[in-house]
Parts: structure tokens; C-alpha cells; sequence
């Protein structure tokens, strides 16, 4: 008897449907089901037939000698064909528009999968492929063609949800993936796409040489941004941010965020700023906010963040920025922000923080409700063939580590990129997710408009120049459907032409140029300052009494809540260092920041890796109870309706510090905070640091109060557990740019983080914060220095008498205890030890103040731990050039640390006799 003749009778579609099922959850079937899929029963019974699975594509074959009706075998010969369509179809599209797409094997024929010609006029039930009647397998191979193989190729059988699948297919079922479009959306495809086309030929003849970074062969963004907006619109979607290196920008500013033409030209001319207080960028760096006005009249924020050279970096910018407005626009509704992120094909395949942010999709701190990304795809990185560019077969495959979809696109099929789009708005706004929409076309110059590209690929160079653009392409297709008339479209772009001349005598007028403020919105009401209103006195103070019930409220958890023993005695700990002996560390100082913000109405927000308890076990912000696991944030319990945010972040700093960044360049009236796991992790995040932190206010007038907590302090860890290399930050501190602190107290700490939310205006500001000092016993302060005290930027030696001192010594951060201990030790009366809490920028009239008061000083060191060419003695050296000053370091050194602690111990030792010996 064939045990198998029940398929005879099976349903076509049920089939399919347990093939899917078990392709994605082999478990879920019935165990016979199973068994069957697996090929285990075929290859053990009597018959001769043998069934073959195959991994990598997921298909099963079976031959013709198991007994089965001929029928059926060939429906499962045809389930194979669709399901080879829907995973490889992407490889036999007519996406390319100047090349010949490189050969897959093996290809689609249907010889491949057991059927001949002779099947193409069998009729199959259509269910197989989600429809309601017959068709033949010549039919199905058309269908699935224009789906699979047209100018669009979808890549999503990666995706391990099968109610994702399901949803795509029937998205491309609908119009068998073609595009289906009214005559109005088709003029206005034409429109946008014919201002895109102008606006660049304009440049080119007006700016001739002029670097630009044009759009020409990838015009198609234009229309393609104008529908991302308009259908996301119509799906909740109410601010739009944008993130995009320099290929486009100008024509994107210009034709969707409606930036002046003429304030372009006046930049294309290299007129000077208005302003003379910073240094600005070229025209191609800069950013814009607007509002845009869609098709069925409702309104939408739009942001384009400023984006420096280092390409990929504003990916993290623009997801923060996004973030942040989710969570203070729209109650943490993440369906009404969305981020787009516009990347090159050599970028996106390349660069390490695109993996970075990708993997921030779905994690609680990160998440954005989905971004779509789009690739410019020139098919060609700088003068580097997409060959050389990439081991993958696609420069979008990162996409597939999140299982994310993605859509291959023909640039020049305006039509396609509208359908693509309009997947990609309705799949995010479904399944918060990402999704990619690879829009391949060609760049028409080379890397800027100045290179040759037929040095490098003549071959290619000679297709393009003979291409059309997309404008004449689509402009074709619409006259031969009678959609337009040419006098139309030559009435059109000519009054295009003439608005642009007019901006163009216009900007000629002008003598300078204006650079607008990013998201003037957000800060109207701050001031940019210099260097010198950064030493103005800021009061920082809070009522004591209130500091009292903020310690109570956040040393205490709900009744009946298991805590791990430690952690309750860290609570009581706590509690009596404000009740009892007046005592305060550094952590519960740090809380008590937090919390003082909070009650006076500003969120905070912390993130790093290992934040939550904090990387030394110092912090505890978070506590989580011993038999449940369940979280309590304490900071949380006071009654404020601000909110304290704090997440482990990923383990990344590059991706994650560049989130952070947008999160605070969004919220000026909230605190947002990075910490590293060692101050020395941030060399992994050093463009975020040298390309906005440091420059983004000279470069594109925009402020920040982001904190960066970088551990610091060498206590025989090593070289990459010592040194946040205090002395790369100093090197990009000019113009007040930023505040630079070493503190060696809590209050002073408390102080720094409360006075970034007290003046009208926004610095970073660097913490070398300590490690060691964090449970130092002599590292506390009181709780009237926290409610009654504000930030001390230098602090004079408190035991010194000045008539005997006649060495002076400047120091900053840990080594001052150090100090302090040997000198206690030896009873010295001749060494006065001063602390620069503030290094950049520094207070000057406090520093004469205590030079004028050693008058008998003979000698004027600064003490460092840091090797003598690290650390701030160089910056000392420049600073007190009028002084004269020398260093007690260790020796120059090509490393920040030994790895031997015996050494490190000798090195210290000598270190600190060194500033005690031989006393004039």
C-alpha cells in the first residue's frame, strides 16, 4: 500500500501552506508532515523514489518513481519553481540601467526543476501563488516575473515571521507588484523629477567645476522622498528626519526642503556669513528644517541634520534626534516620527556604524518604529568598482542580519521607485521595522564634478554619457500614454528656469550669507556665547530640605519587594550618609543630580554600556529584586512628571554616542548623558567626538549639552583600562567651545552636572570622571556643599600655610590624593597642592588669585600620572607659556600605562617622591 497516496487528494494550496509553515517553524507541523518535509520516510521505504532537501534554497525534489500521481509531483515541481522565484528572483531583474548584471546560476528555466515544455500549457490551481483561478505554468512564470524579475527585485524569504511573508506576498500580489497610478500622481512624478533634472543642469552650467556632489542619474530621489512623505503622512507619520551624505544634498534642500535658491547660489559664490562668531561649512555639509505641505493638505515637520565628511556618522545622529522626539513630542509614540536615512552603495557596505545602528532597531533605548533607508546606488565608490567594494553580493546585505526586506530598484523606471516606496512607508509603519530600497542608477560625473571618471572606468563612462536621464525617460513614457503634451512640459520646465535665473541675479546682489539654525524651533530661546560667559558664576544651588526627601525617596523600595542583600545594604548605606554622618559619595551624589533635575522639571537621560548598575558597582540606578528580576528605578518614584531614562546600551560607542548626540542636539531643556565602560572606549566613537561634539557649533551653529562620563584614573589596570587621553580633548577646545573637568569631589561633580541646565545657553561637557576616588574614604562631601555650594573651577590647597610654601604644585583629578596622603605622611609644610578642576576653559582670575597668594613660591610644577607627552601638560605648557612652569611626569611614553602593576607601583612611587624631594 503507498502510504503516501494521501497527497493525491491534497489540496494544492494546503500543501503550500505546510511547506511554508515548515520552513519557517519545522516544529509546528503534525509529526508526519514533518517526517514527509524532512525527506525521512521517502528515504526509508521500499520505493525507489528519494526526496532531496536542500538547505541553502529550501526546496524539495521528488522523482516520479515513489508512486505519487504525476499531477501531484509536478504541483510540488512548480511550488519549488514559485519559491525559487520569490528567493532568487532579485538575481534576473532588469534593475540595472547602464550594465549588464553579472550571471547567477543556476537561473530560473524550468528545466532546472524537473518541468519541461511540454508543462507550460498544464493549468494549476493559482492558490499556489495566492490567486483564485487557473492558470497555466507559462501564465505563472509571466506572473511571477512581473513580480520577481521586472524593475523591481525583493529580497525577503530571509525573514523568519511568517505573518511578515505572508503580508509581502500579498502586498506583491496586489497588481502583481506594478506600479498603479493616476494621472495626476504621474504629473506630478514628471514635476518633481523635471526640477530635480533642471535644478542640477543649472549648477552645472552656471558653477561651472563647481564641486556639488549632483544628483544625475539618481534623480529619482527627489519624486521618490516626495512620496515617502506624502504616503507616511497618510499613515500617522508627523516629523520626518533625514539623514544623508553629500550626493543629492544640494537638490534635495533645494526641491524638497525648499531652501532659497538664491541663499544656495550666494554659497555656491563663497560669500562670507552675516556672522563673524563662526567659522561655517561648505554648502553641501548643511542641514535644514521645514515644513512640507502633502497632497491631501496636511503638514509635516521635516529635518535634514548637517552632515560632516565621515559619510555614515549621521546615521546614529539622525535616530537620536528621532528618538528624542518621540519621546517629548509624542508620549514615546514612535509611529509618528520617522527617520530616513539616504546612504551610497560603498558607504553602506562598508562602514562598521551602519551594523551599529541597525542593531539599535528593536532595542528598548534605541528603537524608532523602523527606518527607511535608501541607497543612492552609483555602483561605484569614489573611482573604486563596486568589485572591489564589497565580498557581498549586494552592497544592502547588512539588511539581512535584522531580517530586514529589501527592494532593488531601476532609478530610471520613476514608476518602480513610487511602488518601492510605497511598500517601504506601509511595511514600517505595520511591522516597525527597517527597510531598504536600493535605487540603482549611475552617477553622471565623476566623484565630484571636477574628477575624470574615464580615467577609472572608461567603459562605463562611455554608457552613460549616451544615457537619458530619467526625466527624458519618464517624459517619453507619459507622452506615449498621452498623459502630457511636450508643449506642456516645455511651458513648465521654462518657468522653472526663469525662477532659478531670478535667484540667481538675486544672490549676486547680496554681499553675505546667511546660514539658517538647525531646529530653530527647539532652541529660540538660547544664546551662542563665547568663552568668556562660560566663566560666569551659575547658581546651582537646591533647597537643602528637598535634597533631604529626594535622599529618602531614592534610598527606598516598595514594601514586599526581595532585594539581594548587598543591595539593601547599599540602600541603608545611603541613607545614612545623609541622615547620619553627612557624608556623601560620589554615586549617591550623582543620583541626587539626577534627582534635583528632575523636581525642577528636566528628563534625564543616561546610556552606556553596563549603565544601569555602572561599571565600577557605584551607580545602581537601576535595582532589580532577587527572586523576579523585576526593575525598580527609584529616581522614578519621585513626584515629577520628568522622567529618568537609563539604558545599557549595546556594545558599541562609535553608533551609540552619535545617538546620544542628536538626542540632546533635540532636547536643550533635558539632561542626556554617555558614559564609556573606560574613558579610553571612546577612542571607538573619536568622529562623533572630532566631526559634531567639538566642531558642530562652529561649523553649523548648533548647540549641545551632551555629558560624556570617560573613567579615568591610573591605578595599575593597564594601558586601555588608565587614560580617556584627557589630552586629544583639550586639543579641540577653542572658542568655548566646551567644558573640560577633572573633579576630585562629589559636590563639585553634582555642581557641573546641575549647572548644564542653568544658563541660556549649551556646551558639552567632558567628566574625566574617577574611578578609584568613587569609594575613596576622603572622597566625600557634604550635604550642605551640594545644596548650598556651586562648581568650583580651581580648589586652593585647604591646609597650606602660605608664608612657608615655596614649591607650588598644579594637579587635576586622582593623583592629587596621591599627593595628598604622602604629604600628610611627611607632615610637608613647603608643597601647596592646587586643583584645576576645570580644565578648559580655565578660570584665570581664580589661578593669578592663588599665584598672587604664594608669594615666597621659589618653584611651579604641574603633577601629572600621565605619561609627560599625554595628559594636559602640553595644554598646561601652552597655557602658562608666561610662567615659569616645568612637569613632574612619568617619561614620555608611546603608551598610556604598563601592563606590569609592579611597574606601574614603581613608576607611581617615583612619581610621587619626585614632588617631595629636593624642595628649594
Amino acid at each position: 500500500m503507498d502510504q503516501f497516496s494521501f497527497l493525491n487528494a491534497i489540496h494544492s494550496e494546503y500543501i503550500e501552506e505546510l511547506y511554508q509553515k515548515y520552513l519557517s517553524y519545522p516544529d509546528s507541523l503534525e509529526p508526519s508532515w514533518k517526517a514527509f518535509f524532512q525527506g525521512f520516510d521517502f528515504a526509508n521505504t521500499s520505493y525507489e523514489g528519494k526526496q532531496i532537501i536542500n538547505e541553502e534554497k529550501k526546496q524539495f525534489i521528488v522523482d516520479n518513481h515513489t508512486g505519487i500521481s504525476e499531477d501531484v509531483v509536478r504541483e510540488f515541481k512548480v511550488i519549488n519553481l514559485i519559491n525559487e522565484y520569490r528567493m532568487r528572483g532579485h538575481f534576473f531583474t532588469k534593475t540595472n540601467p547602464v550594465r549588464q548584471r553579472r550571471t547567477y546560476t543556476p537561473t530560473l528555466d524550468i528545466e532546472n526543476f524537473g518541468l519541461t515544455t511540454e508543462d507550460l500549457s498544464v493549468k494549476f490551481n493559482g492558490k499556489i501563488i495566492g490567486l483564485d483561478q487557473y492558470y497555466t505554468l507559462a501564465e505563472i512564470i509571466q506572473l511571477l516575473n512581473k513580480v520577481y524579475c521586472n524593475s523591481i527585485g525583493i529580497e525577503y524569504m530571509y525573514i523568519q515571521s511568517p505573518i511578515e511573508i505572508r503580508w509581502i506576498q500579498e502586498w506583491l500580489k496586489k497588481g502583481f507588484n506594478q506600479p498603479q497610478l493616476n494621472v495626476e500622481e504621474k504629473k506630478r512624478i514628471l514635476k518633481k523629477l523635471s526640477h530635480a533634472v533642471a535644478f542640477e543642469n543649472f549648477l552645472h552650467t552656471k558653477f561651472v567645476g563647481q564641486k556639488r556632489f549632483s544628483l544625475e542619474g539618481g534623480e529619482t530621489l527627489i519624486p521618490a522622498l516626495d512620496e515617502i512623505i506624502n504616503s507616511s503622512s497618510e499613515l500617522g507619520v508627523e516629523e520626518i528626519v533625514i539623514g544623508m551624505a553629500h550626493r543629492g544634498r544640494l537638490n534635495v534642500l533645494a526641491n524638497i526642503f525648499n531652501k532659497s535658491y538664491s541663499q544656495i547660489f550666494t554659497e555656491f559664490e563663497g560669500k562670507d556669513y552675516v556672522e563673524n562668531i563662526f567659522s561655517g561649512d561648505v554648502k553641501y555639509h548643511l542641514g535644514s528644517c521645514n515644513k512640507y505641505n502633502t497632497k491631501k493638505g496636511k503638514v509635516v515637520n521635516i529635518s535634514l541634520a548637517p552632515n560632516p565628511s565621515h559619510l555614515e556618522t549621521v546615521d546614529a545622529v539622525v535616530e537620536g534626534i528621532a528618538r528624542a522626539k518621540a519621546d517629548h513630542n509624542f508620549n514615546e509614540d514612535y509611529s509618528k516620527v520617522l527617520p530616513i536615512l539616504i546612504h551610497g552603495d560603498a558607504a553602506i557596505a562598508a562602514q562598521g556604524i551602519v551594523y551599529e545602528v541597525l542593531q539599535m532597531m528593536k532595542l528598548d533605548g534605541y528603537k524608532t518604529g523602523g527606518t527607511i533607508h535608501i541607497v543612492i546606488n552609483n555602483q561605484i565608490g569614489f573611482t573604486t568598482n563596486y568589485l572591489d567594494a564589497r565580498s557581498s553580493s549586494y552592497c544592502t546585505d547588512i539588511a539581512k542580519t535584522v531580517r530586514c526586506p529589501v527592494l532593488h530598484v531601476n532609478a530610471d523606471d520613476a514608476e518602480a521607485v513610487i511602488h518601492a516606496v510605497r511598500f517601504a512607508s506601509e511595511y514600517r509603519s505595520i511591522f516597525h521595522k527597517d527597510v531598504f530600497i536600493d535605487l540603482l542608477g549611475y552617477r553622471k560625473y565623476g566623484h565630484n564634478e571636477g574628477d575624470e571618471p574615464r580615467f577609472t572606468q572608461p567603459k562605463l563612462y562611455k554608457l552613460i554619457a549616451k544615457h537619458p536621464n530619467p526625466r527624458e525617460i519618464y517624459k517619453a513614457k507619459l507622452e506615449q500614454e498621452d498623459v502630457i503634451t511636450p508643449e506642456l512640459i516645455a511651458e513648465s520646465e521654462e518657468q522653472y528656469k526663469q525662477l532659478l535665473d531670478k535667484n540667481l541675479e538675486d544672490s549676486r546682489s547680496m554681499d553675505t550669507t546667511k546660514v539658517e539654525l538647525f531646529m530653530q524651533q527647539e532652541w529660540k530661546n538660547f544664546d551662542r556665547v563665547g568663552e568668556k560667559e562660560l566663566l560666569n558664576p551659575t547658581d546651582t544651588s537646591f533647597p537643602i530640605d528637598e535634597l533631604r526627601q529626594i535622599a529618602k525617596v531614592i534610598t527606598q523600595v516598595p514594601e514586599n519587594k526581595n532585594l539581594f542583600n548587598k543591595i539593601q545594604r547599599l540602600l541603608n548605606q545611603r541613607k545614612e550618609m545623609v541622615e547620619v554622618s553627612n557624608s556623601i559619595d560620589w554615586g549617591m551624589a550623582e543620583l541626587l543630580a539626577y534627582g534635583t533635575l528632575l523636581m525642577e522639571g528636566h528628563t534625564v537621560r543616561l546610556s552606556g554600556e553596563d549603565v544601569e548598575r555602572g561599571t565600577f558597582s557605584h551607580r545602581h540606578a537601576v535595582i532589580k529584586t532577587e527572586d523576579t528580576e523585576e526593575e525598580i528605578i527609584t529616581l522614578n518614584q519621585l513626584n515629577t512628571q520628568a522622567k529618568f531614562y537609563i539604558y545599557n546600551s549595546l556594545l558599541s560607542e562609535y553608533g551609540v554616542l552619535g545617538f546620544e548626540y542628536g538626542y540632546a542636539m533635540t532636547t536643550p531643556y533635558s539632561l542626556t548623558i554617555w558614559e564609556a565602560q573606560f574613558g579610553d572606549f571612546a577612542n571607538g566613537a573619536q568622529i562623533v567626538i572630532d566631526q559634531y561634539l567639538s566642531a558642530a557649533e562652529d561649523k553649523w551653529k548648533m548647540q549641545n549639552g551632551l555629558v560624556m562620563l570617560l573613567p579615568h584614573g591610573f591605578e595599575g589596570q593597564g594601558a586601555e583600562h588608565s587614560s580617556a587621553r584627557i589630552e586629544r580633548f583639550l586639543s579641540l577646545c577653542a572658542n568655548g567651545n566646551m567644558y573640560v573637568i577633572n573633579s576630585t569631589t562629589p559636590a563639585n561633580f553634582y555642581h557641573a552636572i546641575r549647572r548644564q541646565l542653568k544658563p541660556n545657553f549649551r556646551k558639552p561637557l567632558i567628566v574625566f570622571s574617577p574611578k578609584s576616588l568613587l569609594r575613596h574614604p576622603k572622597v566625600t562631601s557634604t550635604l550642605e556643599e551640594l545644596a548650598e555650594g556651586s562648581f568650583h573651577e580651581v580648589i586652593d590647597d585647604p591646609s597650606s600655610n602660605v608664608a612657608k610654601v615655596t614649591r607650588l604644585v598644579f594637579c587635576s583629578g586622582k593623583i592629587y590624593y596621591d599627593l595628598l596622603n604622602k604629604k600628610e605622611e611627611l607632615m610637608d609644610e613647603k608643597v601647596a597642592l592646587v586643583r584645576i578642576e576645570q580644565l578648559y576653559p580655565l578660570h584665570w582670575e581664580k589661578i593669578y588669585h592663588i599665584l598672587d597668594k604664594y608669594e615666597n613660591k621659589k618653584e611651579f610644577y604641574w603633577v601629572q600620572e600621565e605619561p609627560e607627552n599625554m595628559g594636559a601638560w602640553w595644554y598646561i605648557l601652552k597655557e602658562f607659556r608666561k610662567f615659569d612652569i616645568d612637569v613632574i611626569s612619568p617619561k614620555a611614553s608611546s603608551s598610556p600605562s604598563p601592563g606590569s602593576h609592579d611597574r606601574y607601583i614603581k613608576i607611581q612611587k617615583s612619581l610621587i617622591n619626585s614632588v617631595f624631594n629636593n624642595i628649594k
